[in-house]
């Protein structure tokens, strides 16, 4: 239709390769989720209302949005990507289930993720005080707000599981703390001293991806410029243990990938550098976007996984 708003221009490189299929946009400047076509056309767009879009927006398959959002009633825990409210809506924008999880003590942030049996992952920060930090053999002298990742029965608004990384954390400068050990002979651990800020914010994950043949969890971590996997076969108990689940790991990480210098390998090779969004689009094939950092260079790598991932663990 000659109505049709245009949402920017389009440059194409090779058409022959161009699928004429539609795309789900996430404007966050603007707080406008739309389709639009391969041409920029808008050609449908969800009423927000007053709402205030997150990081990630779904479609599912019955046309109804699934939206991170963001909850402005609290002012806590407000890094780059802060969302706090979930919200499945109709094709008109009305909320079908809506889910708040944004107080002093954690919040909700960037992506969002639906399994096959409908329940909600979500990626949430969570202050852990400098007290129980500084147990842990946290050096940074101050309250840090370490990610976690929790899954919601939107039936029920129950969590029905959780992972914490401060559980999986390991330092080696203080023996007299917990989680002392040699951290290159430990890559199933995070080193919790690896960066430092004064925020608190260590490890900013801003991606999360589900594959449901191995059931696995596929994070990405800004700030160490990895990704992290981790076995969502556990219950919660076991997730924050070291051993159990199918890949006999607890909620360590089962593999971990982009950036060696994160668990003191200064010999392998480095990837990536402050990726996003890991992709997992068939079968052991993985993509993933490198924003580059100081390289000034933005990647996107398209990865084969491992045989090793899907039989044992690091």
């Amino acid at each position: 239709p000659d109505d049709l708003r245009v949402a920017g221009e389009v440059e194409v490189l090779s058409p022959d390769l161009v699928y004429d299929v539609y795309i789900l946009m996430n404007d966050v400047m603007n707080h406008e989720v739309y389709l639009m076509d391969k041409n920029a056309n808008v050609v449908y767009e969800w009423d927000l209302g007053s709402r205030s879009i997150g990081n990630d927006a779904v479609l599912q398959e019955d046309g109804n949005l699934l939206a991170a959002l963001r909850y402005d009633e609290s002012e806590d825990i407000v890094f780059g990507g802060y969302g706090g409210r979930i919200q499945l809506m109709d094709k008109e924008g009305t909320p079908l289930w809506d889910f708040t999880y944004a107080t002093s003590e954690h919040r909700t942030h960037h992506d969002i993720e639906r399994l096959p049996n409908g329940n909600i992952l979500a990626i949430a920060w969570e202050r852990i005080p400098q007290e129980q930090a500084t147990e842990n053999g946290s050096t940074h002298d101050m309250d840090l707000y370490l990610e976690s990742v929790i899954e919601i029965d939107p039936n029920t608004d129950d969590i029905v599981w959780e992972w914490h990384s401060i559980d999986h954390v390991i330092q080696d400068v203080d023996d007299t703390k917990l989680n002392y050990g040699p951290i290159k002979d430990n890559p199933q651990l995070i080193n919790i001293n690896l960066n430092s800020n004064d925020t608190g914010n260590l490890m900013h994950i801003n991606g999360i991806e589900y594959d449901s043949v191995n059931d696995l969890i596929y994070l990405s971590v800004n700030f160490y410029s990895e990704i992290w996997v981790i076995d969502h076969s556990t219950d919660t108990a076991t997730a924050a243990s070291h051993t159990g689940g199918n890949f006999g790991k607890g909620g360590d990480l089962v593999y971990r990938f982009g950036n060696p210098a994160a668990y003191n390998d200064q010999e392998s090779e480095r990837l990536f550098f402050n990726n996003h969004h890991p992709n997992l689009f068939e079968p052991g094939k993985f993509l993933i976007f490198s924003n580059g950092g100081d390289l000034e260079q933005s990647t996107v790598y398209e990865m084969q996984l491992p045989d090793a991932l899907n039989q044992q663990s690091i």
